[in-house]
């Protein structure tokens, strides 16, 4: 059994979907990994793969290389793409005000993680997201 699972996907012509179905055969995999941090961690990464995928390629497509481990207690996914590095600002607890139409994904995320990471490695935008594994019971 392993702990560490990696998809590539080009985005078009794939899309969220494709995350999705992934991230169902690493919790088919991963039955130490409850449903609420399921839930938490899957919304989060979506989102995140969400918002890479419609702003990262400027209408060009994008190519990202997905990385999900659970080791150590704590889930983790490592997403990284070829698109130009973006301004990126995460502050924390900063959610648009109510009539804001875009702005709510990286804090969204901020919300359901407990680290949201990004960085310029090697021509990539690297994202990291992290959250602790409850233990059962």
């Amino acid at each position: 059994m392993t702990d560490r699972y990696d998809l590539e996907f080009t985005s078009p012509p794939d899309d969220v979907d494709g995350v999705q179905d992934f991230v169902e055969r690493v919790w088919a995999a991963s039955p130490h990994v409850g449903d609420r941090d399921r839930m938490a961690f899957e919304t989060a990464l979506i989102e995140l793969a969400s918002n890479v995928i419609q702003h990262a390629g400027e209408g060009q497509g994008v190519t990202c290389v997905l990385t999900l481990s659970t080791v150590g207690g704590r889930i983790t996914a490592t997403l990284s793409d070829t698109a130009e590095k973006g301004r990126v600002s995460l502050v924390v607890g900063e959610m648009p005000d109510a009539f804001a139409e875009s702005g709510r994904g990286l804090p969204m995320v901020e919300a359901l993680v407990d680290d949201l990471t990004f960085e310029r490695i090697d021509a990539r935008n690297v994202w990291t997201i992290t959250k602790a594994i409850t233990p059962a019971g």
